[in-house]
Order: C-alpha cells, then sequence, then structure tokens
C-alpha cells in the first residue's frame, strides 16, 4: 500500500534503477489518500530524475474505482507522472484502474517505454493509458492497452513521437490532441504510428483541434493498422467544439494514412472534418475498409485538399 510520493532529482549518478517486483497499491478510498502540498495531481511521480529506468513485472494498481464517479475530472489523479526527465526507460509493468491517466509524459526528452499492460474498465472516464505532452523523441513499443478513453494521446508540445506494435481496445484510439482549447496555440509535429491493432474501439486514428485555437499539427503518420469493429476507425476533427464566432483554427496538414484495412461498426468510418481555413496535405493510401457484419459504410470531408489512392470506401472530395 503506497500513500502519494513524489521522487525528486537532480540526482549525482547517471542512471536511477528503479525495479517493481510485486504489486503497488494505491490507497482504496478516495478519503484515504494522503497528499504533501496539497497536490493532489499525481499518486507516484519522478521528477528531473535523469537517466531514469523502470522495470520488473510488478503490478501499478490505481484502484481508481471510488475516483471515476467524481464529476471534476481535475480531482482525479494521474497514477505515474514522468516529468521532466531525459534518456528514461519504462518497461515490462502492469498498469492497472488509475483514477486518471495511467501514465503522463511531461516535457521529457528521450524516451523508451515498451512492454506494458494497461487495462482499465471501458466505461471508466479519463482513463488514457498514456498521455504526452511538451516531450521529444519518445519511443513506445508492443503494449496492450484496454481503457476507458485513449490508449495514447499525443498533446501540445510534442515532437518526433514513434509508436508501434500496439493493440488498442477497448478505448478511444490513438488521438493527436484534442489542441486548441480555450484559444491556446498548440502544436504537433513529427509522429509517426506503425503497426497498432484497433479492437472495438471509439476511434481509430484520429486528430483533434478545437476551433478559436492556433498553432499546428503537421507531419503525422498513421501506418500499417488494423481495425475490427471500430466505431470511427479514420478521424479528423478540425471543429472538435465548433463555437460559433471563432476566427481561428489549428492547421492541420502533412497527415497519411496508409495500409489500413478492417470493419467499422458506424457509418462514417472516415470522418475528415475541417474548418474555414481548411486541412492540406492530407493523403490516403490503401485504405480498404469494410461495415461489420454487411452494414453500409461512407466516407464524409469539408475543406480538405489532398488525395486518395486505391480507397474503400470512396472519399467524395478527392473524387
Amino acid at each position: 500500500m503506497l500513500q502519494p510520493m513524489k521522487f525528486q532529482g537532480p540526482c549525482k549518478s547517471e542512471t536511477i534503477n528503479v525495479e517493481i517486483m510485486g504489486t503497488i497499491t494505491a490507497p482504496e478510498s478516495r478519503k484515504s489518500w494522503k497528499w504533501d502540498n496539497n497536490d493532489s495531481e499525481t499518486w507516484i511521480e519522478f521528477c528531473h530524475v535523469n537517466g531514469l529506468v523502470i522495470s520488473g513485472e510488478g503490478i501499478i494498481d490505481g484502484q481508481g474505482s471510488s475516483w471515476w464517479n467524481d464529476v471534476g475530472e481535475g480531482h482525479r489523479p494521474t497514477a505515474l507522472r514522468i516529468l521532466k526527465c531525459e534518456n528514461f526507460q519504462l518497461s515490462g509493468l502492469r498498469h492497472v484502474n488509475s483514477p486518471k491517466n495511467h501514465l503522463s509524459i511531461n516535457s521529457c526528452t528521450g524516451a523508451l517505454i515498451s512492454n506494458l499492460h494497461m487495462t482499465a474498465p471501458e466505461d471508466s472516464p479519463n482513463t488514457d493509458g498514456i498521455d504526452i505532452s511538451s516531450s521529444t523523441q519518445i519511443d513506445i513499443q508492443h503494449l496492450v492497452i484496454s481503457t476507458g478513453d485513449d490508449c495514447i494521446a499525443i498533446n501540445s508540445g510534442s515532437q518526433f513521437i514513434n509508436i508501434t506494435d500496439v493493440f488498442c481496445g477497448p478505448g478511444h484510439g490513438i488521438s493527436v490532441g484534442s489542441l486548441g482549447k480555450d484559444g491556446s496555440y498548440a502544436t504537433v509535429e513529427d509522429v509517426y504510428v506503425r503497426n497498432v491493432t484497433f479492437t472495438e474501439t471509439t476511434n481509430g486514428a484520429r486528430i483533434k483541434t478545437w476551433t478559436g485555437g492556433s498553432g499546428y499539427a503537421r507531419k503525422i503518420t498513421y501506418e500499417d493498422i488494423k481495425l475490427f469493429g471500430v466505431k470511427n476507425p479514420i478521424i479528423i476533427d478540425q471543429q472538435y467544439d465548433a463555437l460559433q464566432g471563432k476566427s481561428k483554427a489549428v492547421k492541420v496538414s502533412d497527415v497519411t494514412f496508409r495500409n489500413i484495412e478492417g470493419t467499422a461498426n458506424d457509418e462514417k468510418a472516415i470522418e475528415l472534418n475541417c474548418d474555414y481555413i481548411g486541412c492540406t496535405k492530407i493523403i490516403l493510401e490503401n485504405i480498404n475498409i469494410t461495415g461489420l457484419d454487411g452494414k453500409t459504410i461512407s466516407a464524409t470531408c469539408n475543406n480538405v485538399q489532398g488525395s486518395c489512392t486505391s480507397c474503400t470506401p470512396n472519399i467524395p472530395c478527392f473524387s
């Protein structure tokens, strides 16, 4: 049983090894959590610990069920946060039932995250598997993620993010964003997602930005994707919250969806919904999506410039 704990660097050693072999368990009731300095955003945090290596065969159990009925998302803590660390590694662990995000990576440079298993009930709110922000050179590989929100969310300030060999589902897919909330300036670029299987997820490959924000999401590739009963396999939503009278938007460009096949569980298998500024250089290649159990599916698009080669369903704005 572990109360909230923070490991604060910098450290004299060039490498800090943390091995977890048993089960680390958060307090069962939210009333039993004891916070220092009124910091209620994180259960376990490593900050300014360069060369950090966390490994083992253990379990990080956030016991989040007592938090999930709380309407205020901001009151739920992230289970594990890596903050302002350079060249860290995380591997081998099982993460279960976080109150909020299972793993948050904030303001980090250089990371290898591999061979993790993350689970939470499908209806658990905001239980993202991995949430990345303001970080660069992050490699994620060989993961199984089944949660109530995004398997992986890539947020503002992130670049050079490589994601390979991930099984995602249930959950909300692998998302860039949301970006530009409350009129903010947001940037994401150089994201490569490859060899991912989505099973019964709400979304598959998704980019979402808020009307009224600014900045860009660019140089993003989703490639070699398999779909099994996904509601929205491919979606760009530049009007994630389409507020009237807003004259700005986050620019979406240089996005490629390639070699994506499988089944969709909703009529709109592909949605490319862009704002008045439009989305440019949107490329789709070798897309083969059919309806689950013979359902009829379609694609919709608005203010999109790009091309589609060998696409099923047909995308009308590229015809």
